[in-house]
């Protein structure tokens, strides 16, 4: 093997390659100094060698191979500063038996592997593999930039049992995410409003769901951004609300025929009636199972009102639809659609700031499934930093490799 072979595969200057060993399936490189001799506290060439220290490192194997390079790395007597210390080793961290380019190999495994798996392929420790890892995350990604970002999206996560939540913060702009915090109180936001200060950001809008607890965080430290109230989150009330009615429906019937008409429409009574399909007999299994219940009949039908509301095509528009939908909602008298329409009473101002800021939880609700997919994908995570930092980086399709 070249020196410069040596350099482009283990990232080794200086060194020159005396033999190569084969033993028990592993490859042995055995390498000396050739470099120029500096003191390693001065930068001095006024030195002397005093010793040869030999220290082993793991580098990049070939194949299946393992491959161990044994250095003979000189220390030095400075006559300037009176140090006497081992060179530098520029291929590997300090007190690292692993060098730069095995670091690079075990972070680019990890994109598309578990920790386990990388650490049965290499045959190396768990804890080994998730250090690197974690190293190389807390330095690309532990402390995102706040300084360009406008529109936010807040949300949380449960990632264990026993009511276990993350709550996270999207950049809607970029799609990175710049906050993970513990809970789901406005508590798990504090870290993130003091960087937002420091960064000195100018927010201008934020999607939320219905939690008051963000929207008193967000009141509180952003006084002057318009609260987005998410209206997939107000679209999934309503349609569990109708979800709710067919289910009391059902429960009501007594004949088995009746029972059959009102079964498996749950999803065809989500769907926008635009969206039935006729050649399917969709339009007419709807008005068989509507026609039983008037309070069902009538749900249904403000579905498609309400929904309207984020069809408008600005906010003095989708007012209208909204008294139009409250009044009638309101004189129908059905508990559930009464409790409905209090709670978009409440929320009113926010829910028509969309036509002002067309955001959503949307792209966060798809992060969120990707960091349930990652936490499956490595059936849980022990330490609860690491799992931060992994969602954190979550947003790359591939971890940028720094030399």
């Amino acid at each position: 093997m070249t020196v410069s072979i040596i350099h482009s595969t283990q990232g080794i200057c200086n060194y020159i390659l005396e033999k190569e060993v084969k033993k028990d399936g592993n490859i042995y490189y055995y390498c000396r100094y050739k470099g120029k001799l500096t003191c390693p506290k001065c930068g001095s060439t006024n030195v002397i060698q005093k010793a040869i220290i030999y220290r082993t490192f793991l580098g990049v194997p070939f194949g299946g191979t393992q491959v161990y390079l044994i250095m003979a790395i000189p220390k030095v007597q400075c006559k300037d500063c009176n140090a006497a210390k081992r060179i530098k080793t520029p291929f590997a961290k300090p007190y690292k038996r692993y060098t730069n380019k095995f670091e690079e190999y075990v972070i680019s495994l990890t994109e598309h592997m578990t920790c386990a798996d990388v650490a049965a392929l290499l045959n190396i420790s768990w804890d080994t593999v998730r250090e690197i890892e974690k190293t190389y995350l807390e330095k690309h990604y532990s402390h995102p930039s706040l300084k360009d970002v406008r529109r936010i999206a807040i949300d949380e996560i449960a990632v264990k049992k026993g009511h276990k939540y993350l709550t996270i913060v999207l950049d809607l702009d970029t799609g990175r995410v710049i906050h993970v915090g513990a809970g789901k109180e406005g508590a798990s936001l504090d870290k993130f409003w003091k960087r937002l200060k420091r960064s000195k950001a100018k927010i201008e809008c934020v999607s939320v769901d219905l939690s008051p607890a963000y929207t008193a965080a967000v009141e509180k430290h952003l006084p002057n951004a318009l609260i987005v109230y998410d209206h997939f989150h107000l679209i999934k009330l309503f349609n569990d609300m109708l979800s709710k009615a067919r289910r009391d429906l059902f429960n009501k019937l007594t004949d088995k025929e009746s029972q059959k008409v009102v079964k498996g429409i749950r999803f065809l009574l989500l769907k926008r009636s635009e969206n039935l399909d006729p050649d399917k007999g969709e339009p007419e299994r709807i008005q068989k199972a509507i026609e039983m219940n008037k309070d069902l009949f009538n749900i249904y039908y403000l579905k498609d009102l309400f929904n309207s509301l984020w069809d408008q095509p600005d906010r003095q528009h989708a007012d209208g639809i909204m008294n139009d939908f409250l009044q009638t909602a309101e004189s129908l008298n059905i508990p559930a659609l009464t409790h409905f329409c209090k709670t978009i009473r409440r929320h009113a101002i926010g829910i028509l700031n969309w036509h002002d800021c067309r955001i959503s939880s949307g792209p966060l609700e798809g992060l969120n499934n990707k960091i349930k997919t990652l936490k499956r994908r490595a059936y849980g995570y022990r330490n609860m930093e690491y799992f931060k930092l992994k969602i954190f980086a979550i947003h790359k399709t591939r971890y940028q490799l720094v030399g």
